[in-house]
C-alpha cells in the first residue's frame, strides 16, 4: 500500500506492506537508525517517536497508521549543527551510558515537559515509566530531564 507522511519536516512517500511497523519503516526504509527496536512489545520505549506531536511507541504502530501524519524522530529534533536543550541536558548531566534508550528517553522527556508546568522528581519518574534503561539507574536521567525542562522553559543553556 502507498503511504505519504512527513518525517522530520520532509515529505515522504513509499510503498509498504500493510503489516509493516512504523519502527521498521523508519529504520529500514528511511535509514533513520536513532529510533531503536528494543523489545517489539512496547515495554522498553527505545522506539519512541512523536506522531502528530505526541510520543508513540513505533513498535506498536503500523506505518500505514501514520499515513498523512507528521512524525518526528530523534534525528529531526535538533537544529542543524546543534542540540535540542533536552539532548544537551542529557549530555551535560550524564543521562546516558550506552545510549540505546536515550532517543526514546529524550522524546518522552520533551512530551513530559510540554504536558506539565512544573516537574518534580516524582512527576519525572512517573512520566518515564514506559522507558527502560539498563545502565544508569535513572538518577542522572531524572537530573537530565529536570535540567532540560528548565532550559526548555527559559531558553537558557543547561
Amino acid at each position: 500500500m502507498k503511504i505519504q507522511l512527513t518525517v522530520n519536516g520532509k515529505k515522504v512517500a513509499a510503498d509498504v506492506e500493510p503489516r509493516t511497523l512504523l519502527v521498521t519503516f523508519i529504520r529500514e526504509k528511511l535509514g533513520l537508525t536513532g529510533t531503536h527496536n528494543g523489545c517489539d512489545t512496547g515495554q522498553c520505549g527505545a522506539c519512541l517517536v512523536q506522531v502528530g506531536g505526541h510520543a508513540v511507541k513505533a513498535c506498536l504502530m503500523l506505518a500505514a497508521q501514520a499515513d498523512s501524519a507528521e512524525v518526528m524522530t530523534i534525528e529531526g529534533l535538533a537544529p542543524a549543527g546543534g542540540l535540542h536543550p533536552m539532548q544537551q541536558a542529557f549530555r551535560d548531566h550524564h543521562g546516558l551510558q550506552c545510549g540505546f534508550c536515550t532517543p526514546g528517553m529524550v522524546l518522552a522527556a520533551i512530551e513530559l515537559v510540554n504536558a506539565h508546568r512544573d516537574l518534580d522528581e516524582g512527576t519525572i519518574r512517573h512520566g518515564l515509566e514506559g522507558n527502560l534503561c539498563r545502565c544508569t539507574g535513572y538518577h542522572n536521567i531524572v537530573e537530565s530531564v529536570a535540567a532540560g525542562a528548565k532550559a526548555m522553559k527559559t531558553g537558557a543553556r543547561v
